[in-house]
């Protein structure tokens, strides 16, 4: 298992990829698109990626990981980013198992604070409950982060990574909103092609 990676030196063009998923119906079946933007910093669009995952499946980590390996981005890629660890209603991705099959480290980040007694019994609603509760778990620590000088705050998780470069990376990428620019765009872009 790869122990927390330290940056030696934290590039403004570290190579982030965002993944978030589009809009859906709750309580439907179905496939929804699961969208990768490569970002360098917080600047510059590089390139996307694409999959599909099952509302509530229990696929997300498998699908996310070869979407990832698959890229031709993949090989420059430093951080992968996640907007939670659930997709696609409850498809969890853990986080744990997504940094050892990619070897990239991972920082999970939301803007509200998780009610995990709310999604604990949401789950329970579920197949495979247990098994989805304990890739939560995965996640770790939840750890507050300022951003843009403290004028706005966000939630994250990591795995394979420090908390400090974890903090470093957040500010850095946060350029345009409170959350990451390889997430706000990935999310806009699964957003529209949920319209299509």
């Amino acid at each position: 298992m790869p122990t927390a990676e330290k940056f030696r030196v934290i590039k403004p063009e570290i190579r982030v990829l965002g993944v978030d998923d589009g809009v859906f119906k709750r309580h439907t079946k179905g496939l929804v698109p699961v969208v990768g933007v490569v970002f360098r910093g917080g600047y510059w669009l590089d390139g996307v990626m694409h999959t599909k995952v099952k509302v509530d499946g229990f696929e997300a980590t498998r699908k996310i990981t070869s979407m990832i390996t698959s890229s031709p981005h993949y090989k420059q890629l430093r951080i992968i980013m996640l907007n939670g660890v659930t997709i696609a209603g409850f498809n969890v991705v853990d986080i744990k198992k997504l940094n050892e099959a990619t070897g990239l480290p991972v920082i999970v980040v939301t803007r509200d604070k998780p009610n995990f007694d709310e999604i604990r019994e949401a789950l329970k609603k579920l197949s495979k409950s247990e098994e989805r509760w304990k890739a939560i778990l995965n996640a770790g620590e939840l750890y507050e982060v300022p951003i843009r000088g403290g004028k706005g705050k966000v939630y994250m998780q990591t795995s394979g990574i420090s908390e400090e470069d974890a903090r470093k990376i957040l500010q850095l990428t946060s350029t345009r909103s409170y959350i990451p620019e390889a997430l706000r765009v990935a999310h806009l872009i699964a957003s529209g092609l949920s319209t299509i």
